[in-house]
């Protein structure tokens, strides 16, 4: 996220936001456990994910030298499992030429299997394809590098740019194979004009414009960035796929916000089925920003990682972290064909092998109008932990878990009204964020919850992640207990799976 919406969403906090960071205190007791956060200073958008040579690569924009904006280039990191991470030098710094100054913002990497590019030794190699951004020149035009060396360095082509409108703000390509043309295709924003642009290349370095979508679709009262495209089946049926495109935005609320568009593609045209200016949300909580999805992924999973935007508390030596993998599908609905998302398969399939002492299982548990502590055994009460859980309401009104609570004091509350059908995230008095919500339906009589919280970030998944809210809570070092709860009547945990993830 670059930049003009930087400037233009989040103008009422903007200098306590980007630019005063540095002088906060170590923040430890903050830091995410299981999240990826860079060692130390600024971050924000994921960039060229790409799985490859058995590990999940992650480069992301970063201040190699401020716990603020700006010096934007591409920091490098990867995992075998996405949950631990191993950190490099920076992958592509920024440059200066001729007293010129050239940011690397947000862009893909693919894996040229071919040398269609021309670039590659000894087989295939991995070709960034990014934005430049030229601040003095007022300037954003495509760039593509190359690595020869499994990603861990880059060398720009001697003929950027590869496309160049001559606008201010152009950006954050995004890539893949187009097998059915046998060709690459990108898509690209136009921020202010509120649209995607498509582009077609046989090797990466020439483009052809295809098409462009935008022109009263969607939400466009705030710039648009981080464009992607997936191809998705319905209700993992091969044969009915459908096309999702993803565009990042401020929202509404004035806030990050990412909506999605369900369509058909024909290699050459997106046609969306979104009526008008409608509009899909990807994540109904105000953190969850500029997400893309691992090109190359085993088994051809969709796995998408978001940048979570820092709200006004400073965190010290970091600042920004990415959000936990998430799987993605398409599934059929009373209001019609939605996204769904959970935490990845990959991740979980790593945490079902912690220790017995790292997990507590529960079942068949009565709430009668009260709320039951977990967090009595010292493996449970450090604030990192995962939590999956089914609820059957039965008599009561409401029926949820409190989290970073103090002894016998507030806490943050995820709530379901059974009234309502509303989902809310609550945060203890005194804390940043105003309630967060979202509509969600029992399923035969149950709501099933996904909550991963890690020291300060919060993700919370309802019915198999049928809706998310992705938020920050920043609790005092003394607030590590967790309950569940019913109110106004009897209910029955009918499931209880935690993980402390310490």
């Amino acid at each position: 996220m670059q930049k003009r919406l930087l400037l233009a969403v989040f103008a009422s906090f903007l200098s306590s936001f980007l630019f005063a960071q540095n002088n906060t205190a170590a923040t430890p007791q903050w830091r995410p456990v299981y999240h990826f956060t860079p060692a130390k200073n600024w971050t924000n958008d994921p960039n060229g994910l790409i799985y490859v040579d058995g590990k999940y690569q992650l480069y992301y924009q970063h201040n190699p030298f401020e716990n603020q904006w700006g010096h934007m280039s591409w920091g490098h990191a990867s995992s075998t499992d996405l949950l631990h991470w191993q950190h490099y030098p920076v992958a592509m710094p920024e440059k200066t030429d001729n007293g010129d100054t050239t940011w690397r913002f947000s862009g893909c990497v693919v894996n040229d299997k071919n040398n269609t590019s021309g670039f590659c030794k000894n087989g295939g190699c991995l070709v960034a394809v990014y934005t430049a951004h030229s601040p003095n020149r007022k300037n954003e035009s495509q760039y593509i590098a190359y690595s020869n060396d499994g990603g861990m360095s880059y060398t720009d082509y001697d003929k950027n740019p590869v496309i160049d409108l001559g606008k201010t703000d152009f950006r954050d390509p995004n890539v893949q194979w187009d097998e059915q043309n046998k060709r690459w295709l990108m898509v690209v924003a136009l921020p202010l004009e509120h649209a995607v642009r498509f582009y077609s290349s046989p090797n990466l370095k020439d483009w052809t414009l295809l098409s462009e979508f935008g022109s009263n679709q969607g939400y466009s009262g705030h710039p648009w960035e981080c464009p992607s495209l997936l191809q998705m089946p319905v209700d993992g049926d091969e044969a009915n796929k459908k096309w999702v495109l993803f565009v990042s935005c401020g929202g509404p609320e004035g806030g990050p916000f990412m909506q999605y568009f369900i369509g058909n593609f024909d290699g050459t045209t997106f046609i969306s089925h979104n009526p008008g200016t409608s509009y899909l949300t990807v994540d109904e909580g105000n953190t969850f920003y500029a997400a893309i999805s691992y090109n190359d992924a085993p088994q051809n999973k969709n796995i998408m990682v978001g940048w979570m935007v820092p709200l006004k508390t400073g965190t010290s030596p970091w600042r920004g972290q990415m959000s936990i993998p998430r799987d993605l599908s398409l599934r059929t609905t009373a209001d019609g064909i939605r996204l769904f998302q959970q935490p990845s398969s990959v991740v979980a399939k790593r945490i079902s092998t912690l220790p017995a002492k790292q997990q507590l299982t529960k079942s068949n548990v009565s709430l009668i109008n009260k709320e039951l502590a977990f967090s009595t055994q010292p493996a449970f009460n450090t604030n990192a932990y995962w939590i999956e859980a089914t609820f059957i309401p039965n008599s009561a009104t409401d029926v949820g878990f409190t989290i970073a609570q103090q002894k016998g004091g507030n806490g943050t509350i995820i709530n379901y009204n059974v009234a309502t059908n509303e989902l809310t995230v609550k945060p203890a008095a005194g804390d940043e964020i105003h309630p967060l919500k979202a509509v969600v339906q029992p399923v035969e009589g149950k709501i099933k919850l996904q909550v991963l919280f890690d020291k300060s970030s919060l993700e919370v998944f309802a019915n198999d992640g049928e809706k998310a809210i992705t938020t920050y809570i920043f609790p005092p070092k003394d607030a590590t207990q967790f309950s569940a709860f019913a109110k106004g009547g009897t209910a029955i945990l009918d499931t209880l799976k935690v993980y402390s993830m310490q």
